[in-house]
């Protein structure tokens, strides 16, 4: 099966094989877009180093969100790696973020928790002209082509980096300030430089849906991060 996978930008990543050029200009920024605080729903990432709270977007990625839900609750199915159905299992309970990057995202929801996995089927692409990777902690479809979505999410922790993906990703969700903190802090652990899989990964132990209007919990504050052993981490 293929990876999927981002695909940086070339000055960014410039070691991999997959880096994409940087010849093309950046589009040009537009006006923020605003999302109103109450009827949207959101997802509370309860991981092993602490929360995150991401408000999701039904009206700019149905397809998106619907999907998330289902697979993050259990109503939806799916099949494992080895082709089993599961029925009202949630597949993110205990899938890890196996790919992380400094200055760019975190990339996590693989039930194969190697980049490999999908849910058993795939979805189409939902962009709008009007939501861009234009600010940090942007909720959106990891995919291997056009179409290609299936159950893996990333999320960004840098514009920069990240500006070159709109149009080609589905944003789903928007992350708050305190998720943005253990962004930060996941993309620093030490990881295999081959793949930017964490030697130790952080966990996802589930994911809960609070309806539109409902009060989220406050994010948890983050762990510490363990310094990495030294020569572990990824070149910059």
């Amino acid at each position: 099966m293929r990876k999927i996978f981002l695909i940086p930008v070339l000055f960014f990543m410039g070691a991999l094989p997959w880096a994409q050029s940087s010849s093309q200009a950046a589009p040009a920024a537009k006006p923020p877009v605003h999302h109103a605080a109450t009827g949207q729903p959101s997802a509370i990432i309860e991981t092993t180093v602490g929360n995150m709270t991401c408000t999701l977007f039904p009206d700019k990625a149905p397809i998106g969100v619907e999907n998330f839900i289902g697979l993050a609750s259990g109503t939806k199915d799916w099949k494992t790696v080895k082709g089993v159905t599961k029925h009202g299992v949630p597949l993110y309970d205990g899938t890890i973020f196996h790919r992380v990057i400094p200055d760019f995202m975190i990339q996590g929801g693989d039930p194969a928790g190697d980049g490999t996995g999908d849910p058993g089927y795939k979805f189409k692409n939902e962009v709008s002209s009007d939501l861009l990777f234009d600010r940090p902690g942007r909720l959106a479809y990891a995919n291997s082509g056009p179409d290609t979505n299936g159950s893996q999410f990333f999320i960004t922790e840098d514009v920069a980096h990240s500006r070159h993906l709109s149009g080609s990703y589905t944003i789903f969700g928007q992350c708050d300030a305190a998720t943005l903190v253990l962004v930060k802090q996941i993309a620093r652990m030490a990881t295999d430089p081959s793949n930017d899989r964490p030697f130790r990964p952080v966990k996802i132990t589930h994911i809960k849906i609070v309806s539109g209007g409902a009060a989220a919990p406050a994010a948890k504050s983050a762990t510490p991060a363990k310094k990495p052993a030294a020569g572990a981490t990824k070149p910059q």
